[in-house]
């Protein structure tokens, strides 16, 4: 199966320590006004998620969701999440880390998109999956 979303080994480990200090942790694909178009990062159950959010996959164990808006735009692409120095949002649990979350991306080829459409939609954030 192609994967929506994927992680480099600097987020993966980065990933790791954050969960280890905060616990389980979501990640949600921001669509710009504070904190631009970033990869947000949030302990569990401190991010409200609505019947919109869609979810891409899995990083490192934990649930990938944007906007039912914004996948209309990117549903095309594949996205890759890595970790960059500097500072990002303040919202996101790893900014005091001196580092932030960044969406790197890349168009799927025609049999990728053919593969992605027959598998369907991918879920929302209110739809068991």
């Amino acid at each position: 199966m192609i994967e929506r979303v994927t992680l480099t080994p600097a987020a993966a480990d980065l990933i790791e320590r954050l969960i280890a200090r905060h616990g389980p942790v979501l990640f949600h694909q921001s669509g710009g006004c504070c904190d631009g178009s970033a990869p947000m990062c949030y302990p569990q159950g401190e991010f409200h998620l609505g019947h919109q959010d869609v979810l891409l996959g899995q990083i490192a164990g934990c649930p990938f969701y944007m906007s039912a808006f914004q996948f209309d735009y990117w549903r095309n692409t594949q996205l890759t999440i890595d970790v960059v120095e500097g500072r990002g949002s303040s919202f996101s649990v790893e900014a005091p880390e001196g580092v932030r979350f960044l969406t790197r991306s890349r168009l799927f080829s025609d049999a990728e998109q053919a593969e992605l459409a027959h598998a369907g939609e991918p879920p929302r954030a209110d739809t068991p999956t």
